[in-house]
């Protein structure tokens, strides 16, 4: 067990809370027609840094031109950028790896897959896009 978990609660997340966001996660948000760090502010009720890794910038530029709203969105100065240590471009591993580390992330993806193994990591809220909001699971209420 992390240090970070007291209980059943991650001692880690409190605000300011950052946000990993994952590549269908830009798509969905612009389908619903929602601003990501609007929302993303409405649904906690707190200051939010909303993070993109190399891992998906690299992802969404693969999927070519159909993608370029997605991209230009995931490069907006109010997004901040981390930077890749590891080899390959495989956004979902990377993730995944960087919550196994530290347990001070809210990961941002509508991903089932992604959802699933990241569900299986204690104490790690994941944000999704709802109908015409975003909806937060396992976040602890003692904040």
């Amino acid at each position: 067990m992390s240090s970070a978990l007291f209980f059943q609660f991650n001692e880690a997340i409190r605000p300011p809370y950052q946000i990993l966001i994952d590549t269908n996660f830009f798509n969905f948000s612009i389908q619903k027609k929602i601003d990501i760090v609007r929302g993303m502010m409405d649904c906690l009720y707190a200051k939010c840094v909303p993070m993109v890794t190399d891992c998906v910038l690299a992802e969404l530029e693969k999927l070519g031109h159909r993608y370029r709203i997605a991209l230009t969105l995931a490069k907006d100065p109010r997004i901040k950028r981390l930077t890749c240590s590891h080899k390959g471009t495989y956004a979902d591993d990377c993730l995944v790896s960087r919550v196994m580390q530290h347990k001070c992330f809210i990961v941002a993806t509508n991903d089932a897959d992604l959802k699933r193994r990241i569900r299986k990591v204690p104490g790690v809220p994941i944000m999704s896009v709802g109908s015409h909001s975003y909806v937060i699971e396992r976040l602890p209420d003692a904040f």
